[in-house]
């Protein structure tokens, strides 16, 4: 049976599937754990899905946790029209709502519109950062970009001479999903980075 674009469901289906090929190429600012190059978005989306299994025992509230996990394997397709915005670039994040909401209307809608829907509504709810899933998504979001930074001696936040007060304003509502991971985090990933001097005191 055809749609308005004249392709079967199938057929929006895999045109989709084939379309988000591109996230294997939305390089990040995180570096992997070896430090040897960076990251790509699909990378970082499959390396949330499996932090979510492992660790969902740890959220603050009970979580669906299959919902969880694909919101995280959807949250940064948007990036394939919109790239990567830089936590602390603040010029790129001023515009970073509009680039991706015209983003998230094109690619998702690239599918049936039944499923363009259910994962508009899952970016929409990871974005709005309020239901139980959409904050420990956030968590993990938050997270994994602090421990690559410390597997890899800082090399980011080096990179881009990051300070205290940025990482504490970026992380300001990570506790919310879990406040045991954060606490981790910041024990592990945070404190032996200021104490050499990796991230700046400010």
């Amino acid at each position: 049976m055809g749609t308005e674009s004249g392709l079967s469901r199938i057929e929006q289906q895999f045109a989709f599937i084939k379309e988000i090929d591109g996230v294997k190429e939305v390089v990040r600012q995180s570096y992997i754990k070896d430090g040897s190059r960076k990251e790509n978005d699909a990378e970082h989306s499959w390396h949330l899905a499996m932090m979510a299994l492992l660790l969902g025992e740890y959220a603050n509230e009970a979580i669906d946790l299959l919902r969880v996990i694909s919101m995280v394997l959807v949250h940064d397709i948007i990036e394939l029209d919109a790239g990567d915005t830089y936590a602390y670039d603040e010029a790129g994040n001023a515009t970073k709502r509009e680039r991706e909401l015209a983003a998230a209307d094109r690619i998702f809608h690239i599918l049936p519109k039944d499923q363009a829907e259910y994962l508009n509504g899952l970016w929409e709810e990871f974005e709005e950062n309020i239901t139980p899933e959409s904050k420990f998504a956030h968590t993990l979001d938050n997270i994994q970009p602090m421990m690559l930074n410390d597997a890899t001696g800082g090399k980011a936040w080096k990179e881009h001479q990051v300070r205290l007060s940025q990482i504490m304003k970026r992380q300001e509502k990570t506790k919310e999903g879990s406040a045991s991971l954060w606490e981790y985090a910041r024990e592990n990933f945070l404190e032996s980075n200021l104490e050499s001097g990796v991230i700046i005191r400010d």
